[in-house]
């Protein structure tokens, strides 16, 4: 484009620029103005009303953590994040936003234009969300591409991008690893009416938040690379489905492949399959079921089922689908097992939902020709992996650019149960921890199912942790 011969040169003044400052933060301004006219009119009351308040909240904290790392904690992080560090003011953010190519010069006169910080939430001293308004022109793609060079300018760990509306987009910025501590199973439900199908709990979120799911209406897909704690997820989701599941309202069908990391808790299953020929057989009577499921309700006319023990959720727990869908030996049984499980999971997973047929499944490598059904899986979850393809597999393209680093979780024990999600409306990757069952727990929740109802209310049902 020509340059314009009767644009101007000359930038705006300090004076007005002050000023637009000025307007952007009313609160700021209006706070400085009034201590300032308040230390030059009574400096001996302001000075006094200052030492009462940091002394106030000095005795709360100490008096009662609680409720001050509740209400007060997170508004003082974020006013010192926002107006005292030196990452999102001045001339550090200007030059943060200059070095990872996110500003651009005015076109008449030359002035560099920054997007402006809107405001900033600090969850926890880990992770912090920080509202960007952008320059026009600008687009959220181009904050996406800029997610690695924002986590070194930040000195962070992870920065992700969520699209809040069309100039606007929110940065999680992840410091430190929020996960620093086992997530503990909560009390086990003691009857059916404290269970919400739509909402069970499966651990924690980055954000402090408990994550659940609804596990009535989504096929579950867990990827993972061994030990990395895809199981986590199955017993934390059972635990709170335990009253359901002892009362036949949720019956859960396992296939169990490697016959090792099911077989502590088969007792609570309505079929357990144990090795690939077993886990066929419990495939094709979980799909026979759908049918007679199918058929009942366009008897009764119908369009959806409702849990009942009449009517229960079915679930299908299928451990290490690799070797249920794409390993095997190369014999003819195995082939034949193999083509009998790709069908009817294909099926399941396509029409299962409408009848109360659920599956979820557990699997290391997420590629279409070892997961076939792979984009049948409404929910899916990635824990740490071994290739950053993984992330992209398992959540959706370009969700290990958006911040799913799955691949850069530590390979260490402490690490187990930590991954990302999607968020269903934004599609931003969300770092989890599952909670995390011991073999005691699960031994008791096995026991709990199979127990008379008499004994529904025996007093163990807690989570008690191994001796070790």
């Amino acid at each position: 484009m020509p340059e314009n011969p009767n644009a101007t040169k000359r930038k705006t003044g300090r004076e007005w620029r002050a000023a637009a400052w000025a307007l952007h933060h009313p609160i700021v301004t209006t706070a400085a103005t009034g201590l300032g006219v308040a230390a030059a009119t009574a400096p001996e009351m302001t000075g006094a009303a200052l030492v009462a308040g940091v002394a106030g909240a000095v005795t709360w904290s100490r008096s009662h953590p609680q409720s001050y790392d509740r209400f007060a904690a997170p508004h003082l992080r974020s006013n010192r994040r926002r107006w005292l560090s030196l990452t999102y003011t001045g001339l550090s953010w200007r030059r943060n936003m200059r070095e990872t190519g996110l500003t651009r010069a005015h076109p008449d006169n030359g002035d560099l234009l920054v997007p402006r910080v809107l405001k900033i939430q600090v969850h926890s001293r880990h992770v912090e969300t920080v509202w960007i308004k952008l320059l026009k022109g600008q687009t959220h793609k181009q904050w996406e591409d800029a997610c690695d060079a924002l986590a070194v300018a930040f000195n962070a760990e992870r920065v992700a991008i969520e699209k809040v509306k069309p100039q606007v987009v929110a940065l999680i910025v992840q410091r430190t690893e929020p996960f620093t501590t086992i997530i503990e199973l909560p009390p086990m439900p003691q009857s059916a009416s404290e269970v919400d199908l739509t909402s069970v709990f499966l651990g924690v979120d980055e954000y402090g938040e408990e994550w659940r799911e609804s596990v009535v209406d989504k096929h579950l897909l867990v990827v993972g690379a061994s030990r990395s704690g895809k199981n986590s997820i199955t017993w934390a989701a059972l635990w709170a489905l335990a009253p359901l599941i002892r009362e036949g309202v949720v019956r859960v069908w396992m296939c169990d492949p490697k016959q090792t990391e099911l077989a502590i808790g088969k007792d609570l299953a309505y079929r357990y399959g144990s090795g690939v020929g077993e886990s066929a057989e419990v495939v094709k009577e979980f799909l026979a079921d759908l049918r007679e499921v199918q058929q009942r309700l366009q008897d009764e006319g119908l369009r959806k089922f409702t849990p009942s023990t009449e009517t229960p959720l079915n679930i299908l727990v299928a451990d290490e689908i690799g070797a249920m869908l794409a390993y095997g030996s190369g014999d003819a049984d195995d082939r034949t097992n193999i083509r009998t499980i790709r069908t009817g999971m294909d099926l399941i997973g396509s029409q299962g939902l409408a009848t109360g047929h659920a599956m979820w499944g557990f699997v290391q490598e997420p590629t279409k020709e070892v997961v076939s059904c792979r984009e049948l899986f409404t929910l899916r979850v990635c824990l740490r992996t071994t290739s950053a393809a993984h992330a992209d597999m398992a959540l959706g393209d370009e969700m290990r650019r958006r911040g799913a680093i799955a691949d850069e979780i530590p390979n260490i024990a402490e690490t187990a149960g930590i991954g990302f999600k999607v968020a269903e409306r934004t599609r931003t990757p969300i770092r989890v921890r599952a909670a995390y069952a011991t073999d005691g727990d699960i031994r008791a929740l096995a026991a709990y199912v199979a127990e008379s109802h008499a004994a529904a209310d025996a007093p163990h049902l807690r989570l008690v942790p191994d001796a070790a």
